[in-house]
């Protein structure tokens, strides 16, 4: 059983299949080693472990994935009658819950996963880290003294270390596609629309938005996907159709590609770390080995350096947005000592932005996401880059300074300088564990298509998962000897 670490959600669902294991034995396998590493990892900080056994022993979706136990992110995507506290303190102290399943939870149950707990994200999901002062630090299990990344980091050190083969994340700025390169994970954001956020949310942030999960392999991701897309009635966009299911684009043959690779940093405010570059030129050599041509070329729209601040106005303005949220929700009002310094400064600074700098800012991305997009006309079929512009940070980066509580946000940009510009766009991006450092710390590199052809990202990431496999690279702490045999 203990075996079971390390097999994808793929496997696992074809071994219950098979009738080789049972659901309550994988539950039971996965909960064993939850209780072995999470002391050290803390990256599961609610632990749903009666709740899995009972609905792993009971009826459970009849989905791909039935039986396999996975994690759920405490951001966003609520699980009827669980703890959901957003990484905040205040929630926290309210034990509050939620009622009802998202859409997204619902389609993980109809798919067959059982909830085996929620996982550590910082508060509101804001920085690309996993550092909240309400559950304290998650350490990545490549390093423990260095950060797994965020806002999905909880769910990418769980996945990373064996917990479960799968776990929930979503992506407002980077936070899925950072905590898989940190964590040496597949990582794909879909388009805008490709998942609802509903029944609560039309989109978040005018569209910045997306749902999905962090995972060891692409055909964990595609099948995923093809498990919880399409659009539910009221949603204000949908992404285009697929033209087949996504687990049908692996072993296929996507043709001879066009490839622009790009490492320096949008907006071009500071430089990539070597690492990084590296990562990304690695994959640009491995997708030339497959037979595509790569080049050095990007869209034009990714050196405007309106682009971060235009950005930065968008994300302090929903995080002021969000605390007006819990306000209603609640019924509470939420001062400066309920939230961390970091937090109650950046809404202070997106409450000083007007409506109509707010409506000026979407409009701009809406602007430059015309110019990128025209770069996919021209002929080109993906862009290349690093997922991040430096590796794994050590903890404690981001700790505010009393007198500067806006800072972390802004040591946020490297991280987040690669992934945010396809936030604005809503174009899909994978990070995908080609490369590491001579530390032996994983480094992504990301891939771009235009909008809606999650198909492609997905086609050639499987291509490179088979010629360049990176599943038999594990972390130094990893849930492998504490199985349920």
């Amino acid at each position: 059983m203990s075996e079971l670490a390390r097999l994808d959600a793929t496997g696992q669902a074809q071994l219950v299949r098979d009738g080789e294991v049972s659901a309550a034995e994988l539950v039971e396998s996965a909960i064993r080693r939850v209780e072995a590493v999470n002391p050290e990892l803390n990256a599961v900080i609610t632990e749903l472990f009666e709740k899995a056994t009972a609905t792993a022993n009971g009826p459970l979706g009849e989905g791909p994935f039935k039986g396999v136990p996975m994690m759920l992110k405490d951001l966003a995507c609520h699980s009827a009658g669980d703890p959901f506290h957003e990484g905040m303190a205040f929630l926290k102290r309210l034990q509050w819950s939620e009622p009802e399943d998202q859409y997204l939870a619902g389609r993980f149950r109809n798919a067959g996963f059982v909830f085996l707990g929620k996982t550590n994200t910082p508060e509101l999901g804001i920085l690309p880290t996993t550092e909240p002062e309400a559950y304290g630090p998650t350490r990545n299990p490549w390093d423990l003294e260095r950060s797994p990344g965020g806002s999905s980091g909880g769910s990418a050190a769980a996945v990373a270390a064996g917990l479960v083969p799968v776990a929930h994340a979503n992506d407002g700025g980077g936070s899925i596609r950072i905590p898989a390169s940190h964590c040496g994970l597949v990582g794909l954001k879909p388009s805008r629309g490709r998942v609802s956020l509903g029944p609560d949310f039309g989109d978040v942030i005018s569209g910045l938005v997306a749902e999905h999960v962090v995972c060891r392999s692409v055909r964990d991701s595609a099948g995923v996907l093809d498990a919880i897309c399409g659009a539910m009635p009221g949603d204000p966009y949908a992404a285009p159709d697929r033209q087949r299911p996504y687990s049908e684009e692996l072993g296929g043959d996507p043709g001879r590609l066009r490839i622009g690779i790009m490492t320096t940093p949008p907006g071009g405010r500071f430089e990539t770390h070597p690492d990084c570059i590296a990562a990304a030129q690695d994959a640009a050599r491995m997708l030339e080995q497959l037979g595509h041509a790569v080049e050095q070329a990007h869209p034009a729209g990714t050196e405007d350096p309106e682009y971060i601040p235009s950005f930065l106005l968008r994300w302090t303005a929903g995080i002021a947005w969000n605390l007006k949220y819990w306000e209603a929700k609640t019924g509470k009002t939420i001062g400066s000592g309920d939230v961390e310094p970091s937090t109650w400064a950046l809404a202070e600074l997106g409450r000083s932005h007007s409506a109509a700098d707010y409506l000026r800012a979407v409009e701009y991305h809406q602007r430059v996401t015309r110019r990128i997009a025209d770069w996919w006309q021209e002929g080109f079929d993906l862009l290349l880059t690093p997922t991040t512009a430096e590796p794994a940070t050590p903890l404690g980066t981001f700790a505010v300074d009393p007198d500067n509580p806006v800072a972390p946000i802004m040591r946020s940009v490297p991280l987040a300088a690669f992934t945010a510009m396809f936030n604005t766009t809503g174009q899909p991006a994978i990070s995908l564990p080609l490369h590491r450092t001579e530390e032996g710390l994983p480094v992504g590199a990301q891939l771009v298509a235009a909008y809606g052809r999650e198909d492609l990202l997905i086609a050639v990431a499987a291509q490179l998962e088979q010629a360049y496999p990176w599943a038999e690279h594990w972390p130094p702490l990893v849930a492998d000897t504490v199985g349920a045999g």
